[in-house]
């Protein structure tokens, strides 16, 4: 995928769609970019299609390892605010042709799978307050 595409496609996306700030489909493309990595590192390094859940999860993961405690407030402030959004995000960068799918693929591959804020604010929530919850 070629840099100018994949800009030219949020600029397309953003003026269309108000509900996301474009930062959040570049950080979306860094986080399929790392659940690709991952993926190809527990599959003897052989590249193959990358589920719902397991972007989900890597999109999670990279806005813990990116952001840590900030993590919540900058998806927050970019309009991500559960698994939904991403997936939202995901099928508008398939309709403009910059992420690829399967036949099988769906929004609804995308329903909340666990609480997005929440779970990015839970490593850094103190111990007593986790077991109250």
């Amino acid at each position: 995928m070629q840099p100018t595409q994949f800009t030219d496609a949020v600029e397309a996306i953003s003026s269309e769609h108000q509900g996301y700030d474009s930062g959040a489909y570049y950080f979306l493309k860094d986080a399929l970019d790392f659940t690709v990595r991952r993926v190809m590192e527990s599959n003897d390094g052989k590249h193959r299609h990358v589920a719902a859940s397991e972007l989900l999860i890597g999109f999670r993961d990279l806005a813990i390892q990116e952001f840590g405690p900030m993590a919540s407030t900058m998806m927050t402030e970019w309009g991500v605010k559960s698994c939904s959004d991403i997936g939202a995000m995901v099928f508008q960068l398939i309709e403009e042709g910059v992420f690829g799918k399967q036949d099988s693929d769906t929004l609804e591959d995308f329903s909340e799978i666990f609480p997005l804020i929440e779970t990015l604010e839970a490593p850094f929530k103190p111990k007593n307050e986790l077991k109250t919850a």
